[in-house]
């Protein structure tokens, strides 16, 4: 079997098993849908979001560990990930295979030349990374101010390998070396004194924007799924639809229909997480290359070359993402995979600048201080931003969230959508609950988001925590949110209509939502005057009712201004006149030229921000259309002590 043929063996299995563990990702009691399978597997061995994730948290979820091993692989193999196992890369490579399959030779290889340009996605790494170390980076800036032991062993140890280093280097003197050390350490003492931890320094997490393996699932979780749902071919119970999709739509084709271009334009490009496997496969044991240097540059190594390598010449070993497509067309054996340099030479630098380097990354440190400048993770936080239960503070929250959707997918009810701008420009398509869309609510009885989340951004809970029973009884059930009525749109409050929809779909118990009943008067006594009248009829002077508009049960009529006179449900009523209850009867019956009035029997709705979790249920089953009457916000949440409801009880 020739090595080209595993690799395509290697890249169907692999994405059969990305199409299989998104598939499977739903809950239900058919044995394909969630019974432990790894769906998490392909995220945890990407590397990149390991790194990044410890970078921003400065711990490492115990999944994220597969990194590792991708790592390890990378070293000794080169950039397997990239060319026989990355989902997003196969379709990159479809694609691109696809479209220029037809061309000639020689226009194939212009293709895939070597561009400048491949260079951005270093760029766009180290931007991302500098992003997620930024508060890394102020708390070792701190340490002077925090820690001055440590600071003071930092220095002394720094100014021993100085004085080494200027003893026995070529171009730099004792003095000077000395000098230019206790200098900086003057600097970074004042420094240190200068900086203050606030939200607006905290890390943010934001590799999942571009790298593959959440986009890849980002888009196949709220997008191709859902478009399957419309098919014969039903994945869910009931339509998935999820909020402002279009543009992570945008982006997948875009990433997609570029292979008509360029192929594997966004591997060469864009990709971060192979601009950090280019970087480890400078390190790599094995790698492509010359057996020797008996070329005959006819370039057919280079008419199907995925990573844009140039295995004619010099080979930029970097960007090799080991397709050995090279391999397979060299008719004269000479390109191989050993574990030696290229016969013809190999370069391996990244083609970044130490000027572009530090650029992106003081760019990315800027970013986020900039984007939070507003206040949105502080007092000027938005309300309509509800997250999912279990999830962490806000601050905390982004610097963990990847945007892959899976807790999205996952979500029974549909209620789980990305995020447009209501968190900033930094929590896009971070999940948030919007209680329109889907079947229901935030169902009380789950607590599945948080046990599929790949990096504990939403944290894995127990039910008994969710419910606040047992150990969990003294801190009560989590909330997510409070619920508010707005009275000028509320049925009841606003129009007299009778309505009790929120108060019967409260889930909690006993209910956060109650009601009080009053009666609303909705025809006075000067427009309702006797004719005549026996125990069970009036009919009045003139005519005015409406045809058996009073007959829904929810309509009264008394006599004014008589105090204390009984109210008489109306069963039934014509235009002159109408017919009480039996039950109810007039003992006395009013006399001709006594006034009646008519009133509806209202029950208003009041929440009990105590007994609220912000389910969202009331707000999902209100009968109001467009906004809802009854809405849930972040107030109260139980992730964030900032955002309580003062009470007095």
């Amino acid at each position: 079997m020739k090595i080209v043929t595993t690799r395509r063996i290697s890249q169907t299995f692999f994405f059969i098993v990305f199409l299989w563990f998104c598939l499977v990702t739903t809950l239900g009691d058919h044995w394909w849908q969630l019974r432990g399978w790894p769906v998490n597997w392909i995220i945890e061995l990407d590397p990149l979001v390991g790194l990044a994730t410890l970078m921003s948290t400065r711990t490492l979820y115990a999944g994220l560990l597969w990194g590792v091993a991708s790592v390890g692989l990378t070293i000794i193999l080169g950039r397997f990930f990239c060319g026989w196992l990355c989902p997003f890369g196969t379709i990159h490579q479809f694609i691109g295979f696809a479209a220029n399959r037809k061309k000639s030779v020689a226009a194939r290889v212009r293709l895939n030349r070597w561009r400048p340009a491949q260079s951005v996605k270093y760029w766009i790494l180290a931007f991302l990374l500098a992003v997620s170390a930024l508060e890394l980076a102020l708390d070792f800036l701190r340490i002077p101010a925090t820690h001055a032991g440590l600071a003071g062993f930092l220095i002394a140890a720094g100014l021993v390998f100085s004085a080494i280093y200027g003893l026995t280097g070529r171009k730099a003197s004792l003095k000077k070396t000395v000098l230019f050390f206790l200098g900086s350490a003057f600097t970074w003492f004042l420094v240190s004194h200068l900086l203050k931890e606030n939200q607006s320094s905290a890390a943010a997490l934001q590799i999942g924007l571009l790298d593959p393996i959440p986009l890849v699932y980002r888009s196949f979780n709220l997008i191709v799924l859902p478009l399957i749902d419309h098919t014969s071919l039903k994945l869910s119970a009931v339509q998935r639809l999820y909020d402002g999709t279009w543009l992570i739509a945008a982006v997948f084709l875009t990433a997609v229909m570029l292979n008509l271009v360029i192929p594997r334009f966004y591997c060469r490009f864009i990709c971060p997480a192979g601009a950090l496997f280019a970087v480890l496969s400078r390190f790599s044991l094995w790698r492509i290359g010359k057996s020797k240097e008996d070329c005959f540059d006819c370039h057919l190594c280079e008419k199907n070359c995925e990573g844009a390598c140039e295995p004619t010449a010099e080979i930029r070993s970097s960007e090799c993402v080991l397709c050995v497509n090279c391999i397979n067309d060299c008719r004269h054996g000479l390109m191989t995979y050993q574990n030696a340099p290229s016969a013809s030479g190999e370069i391996s630098a990244t083609n970044l600048s130490r000027r572009q380097f530090l650029t992106a990354t003081i760019s990315g440190a800027a970013a986020i201080p900039l984007l939070r400048i507003s206040g949105s993770a502080g007092s000027n936080w938005n309300p309509a931003v509800v997250r999912p239960p279990g999830a962490l503070p806000e601050v905390d929250f982004l610097s963990r969230c990847i945007k892959c959707g899976q807790c999205m997918r996952i979500c029974p009810t549909n209620v789980i959508h990305p995020a447009g701008l209501e968190s900033g420009l930094e929590g896009l398509w971070t999940p948030l609950l919007n209680f329109r869309i889907g079947t229901s609510g935030c169902q009380q009885n789950c607590i599945a988001c948080g046990h599929l989340c790949p990096t504990a951004a939403i944290r894995p809970i127990s039910l008994d925590e969710r419910l606040g029973r047992n150990r969990f009884a003294d801190q009560g059930p989590i909330k997510i949110g409070t619920a508010f009525i707005d009275r000028g749109r509320c049925l009841p409050w606003a129009m007299d209509r009778p309505c009790i929809v929120c108060q019967e779909n409260c889930p909690v118990s006993p209910k956060a939502i109650s009601t009080r009943e009053i009666y609303q008067t909705v025809i006075g006594d000067s427009n309702l005057i006797v004719a005549k009248a026996d125990a069970h009829y009036l009919e009045f002077q003139t005519a005015g009712l409406g045809s058996a508009e009073y007959t829904t049960g929810d309509y009264y009529c008394a006599l004014s201004p008589v105090p204390d006179s009984p109210r008489r449900r109306i069963v039934s009523n014509w235009e002159r006149g109408l017919k009480v209850d039996d039950k109810t009867p007039f003992e006395s019956p009013p006399s001709p030229g006594s006034r009646v009035l008519i009133q509806i029997r209202l029950q208003k709705p009041y929440v009990d921000p105590a007994e609220c979790i912000g389910c969202g249920i009331c707000q999902h089953e209100c009968p109001v259309p467009g906004k809802r009457a009854i809405r849930v916000t972040a107030d109260g949440e139980s992730r964030d002590r900032d955002h309580a409801l003062l009470l007095q009880r």
